[in-house]
């Protein structure tokens, strides 16, 4: 009898210990199929300035901390890299230019983004090659357009978007990282018109739904997957965080309900960790947390038409 294994993780944010845990996870949990369903991408550039004679300073989540060698120096940027932000030498005269010059910050973003993503996929080529293990990856909304391409250049790694994707005999795989409008206006976002629109141009190559994976960013409306925060006008969250509203796409929803897949697979709400069915399908958001660390996963086996079993994972 067939039997595929798939794990699953999302929004490992620039985390580089997300990232080589997710490469490293098919061996690990002994899936055959590993999946990333999207924003890759880091938060902010953390500065490390020169103060002299060898020293350097950096503020890292409000805390200072003073690095007075080059083992310290070297730590500090495995520890930013590690929380998902990007390290940054710099020095006090260009701290205070880049203080007036925020076009300049971002071209430093971008370049910081790219280059860490380029050095991922190496990581990824170097690990998976002659392993068997078969990696797909979506960029989601907070996702830069350029990474496409960086990821179209590995050997090992497929990107996923927009694509059908044969798994095996019985199961195809989509996989979009759009998702609905957001408050912060994303480089991956659109109405839920053009998201519908987006996802029946997949679903028309698709000769089965019924067994296929939906790989989709955004979860489904409603579906406690999406529960979020409520947000103030100036986008802070509402009686310190503890009224959550559902913020994810009804076009999510609608070919959910419609297509009944036999899986789908979520994440972009990090704190909404949760696996529910809506209907038929067993609809999965692993939860991210990237700040931390920790991998969050999802592994699901499957056999012809079947969930064999699944189980959320964290480490």
């Amino acid at each position: 009898m067939l039997v595929t294994t798939i794990f699953f993780a999302t929004d490992v944010h620039g985390s580089d210990i997300c990232w080589n845990k997710f490469i490293n996870a098919g061996k690990f949990y002994g899936a055959g199929i590993i999946i990333l369903g999207g924003d890759m991408t880091g938060k902010a550039v953390v500065p490390i300035v020169y103060q002299g004679n060898g020293t350097h300073r950096a503020v890292l989540l409000e805390q200072t901390f003073t690095l007075n060698n080059e083992d310290e120096l070297q730590q500090m940027i495995k520890k930013i890299r590690s929380r998902g932000y990007y390290p940054y030498l710099t020095t006090p005269d260009e701290l205070a230019e880049l203080d007036h010059n925020p076009e300049k910050v971002q071209q430093i973003f971008r370049q910081e983004v790219l280059k860490t993503a380029e050095r991922w996929l190496d990581y990824a080529d170097e690990k998976l090659k002659d392993s068997g293990i078969r990696c797909f990856v979506a960029p989601g909304n907070d996702d830069m357009f350029e990474l496409d391409d960086l990821i179209r250049s590995s050997k090992c790694v497929t990107l996923a978007e927009g694509q059908v994707i044969k798994l095996d005999e019985y199961h195809e795989l989509i996989s979009s990282g759009w998702s609905n409008p957001t408050p912060w206006h994303t480089y991956r976002e659109e109405s839920e018109e053009k998201l519908l629109a987006r996802f029946e141009a997949m679903l028309s190559k698709v000769k089965n739904p019924r067994t296929s994976i939906f790989n989709l960013h955004v979860p489904p409306y409603a579906s406690s997957l999406d529960d979020a925060p409520e947000l103030t006008a100036d986008l802070r969250p509402k009686y310190a965080g503890n009224s959550l509203i559902p913020v994810g796409s009804r076009a999510v929803r609608t070919v959910i309900e419609h297509y009944q897949p036999l899986v789908g697979f979520f994440g972009h709400i990090h704190e909404a960790r949760a696996a529910t069915r809506i209907g038929k399908t067993l609809c999965i958001n692993p939860g991210s947390m990237y700040e931390q660390g920790v991998l969050c996963g999802a592994l699901v086996t499957l056999s012809k038409d079947k969930i064999k079993s699944y189980v959320l994972t964290s480490g």
